[in-house]
């Protein structure tokens, strides 16, 4: 049975069903060094049958390139992947990344788990940047903080690349205020995560999130889940969650179109 959502006359382009079209570029499968809800496989055909467009496949310690390649084939449903560059790969690694593009990925990390512990080398940096835009990758800039992030945003769009995401700009890793999200967002979409509103991880109140999208505007943000841990809910169901929560705040329709299924198409295209 598929779960319909009420649209107004403004929203009369949003489909009746609720995940149609929707790429969720956050998502966590086994096989993992952690406990995860669902493999590959096993996400890609739960979003299929949700009639979504597509995920991204996201891995802290390991490329999921090659397993996005295999999830797509097996599922015949669009998975994409990508390389976190934390201490697993070489951390700030273009060696790393010309493998990932070599191997059809399409987004690439800058350090989550090891950022603590990286130093900040922005002559790699440069070289990853030059790789990332000669591929046409999606660069995505991890647990950085704001100062380094505006000074990524700054190198990235100075080298021409286009497709920029900050992840999770509201969470405790990041912890950027409203103005500085303001800024970003000249240049970069804002991922907001729904995981970062769970109880186990930062427990943060829904209309931070409100809050960030009308500052910055639908248009320059995109909503993601975050989910595949095992105590979540498998991430079709967290994005089904995000979408009602946010509409309960006051976001439109055609906000939340934008931000699940424009903003991501944008990327991957």
């Amino acid at each position: 049975m598929k779960l319909k959502r009420e649209i107004n006359l403004e929203d009369h382009n949003v489909p009746t069903n609720i995940l149609d079209g929707i790429i969720d570029i956050h998502i966590h499968t086994a096989p993992d060094v952690r406990l995860r809800i669902q493999n590959d496989i096993e996400a890609a055909k739960s979003a299929k049958d949700a009639q979504m467009a597509g995920i991204v496949i996201k891995s802290h310690t390991e490329p999921t390139s090659g397993r996005a390649k295999m999830a797509t084939t097996i599922s015949n449903f669009r998975v994409y992947g990508g390389v976190v560059l934390n201490h697993s790969v070489g951390g700030l690694n273009p060696a790393a990344v010309n493998s990932c593009a070599d191997m059809g990925g399409k987004f690439v990390w800058f350090p989550t788990i090891s950022a603590p512990s990286i130093e900040i080398d922005w002559k790699k940096i440069e070289e990853i940047i030059h790789v990332v835009a000669e591929n046409d990758m999606v660069l995505l800039t991890g647990h950085l903080k704001p100062d380094n992030i505006l000074d990524l945003i700054d190198m990235s769009r100075s080298m021409g690349l286009q497709k920029l995401v900050v992840n999770h700009p509201l969470t405790r890793v990041v912890n950027a205020t409203l103005d500085e999200q303001l800024e970003m967002s000249r240049h970069a979409y804002l991922e907001h995560c729904f995981v970062a509103c769970m109880k186990l991880h930062d427990n943060l109140d829904p209309a931070l999130i409100k809050d960030s999208i009308k500052k910055v505007g639908a248009k320059r943000c995109i909503m993601s889940t975050d989910f595949g841990q095992i105590h979540n809910p498998k991430p079709v169901d967290g994005m089904k969650m995000y979408i009602s929560t946010l509409q309960e705040h006051g976001i439109k329709n055609s906000e939340i179109h934008s931000m699940t299924v424009d903003n991501p198409k944008k990327l991957i295209e």
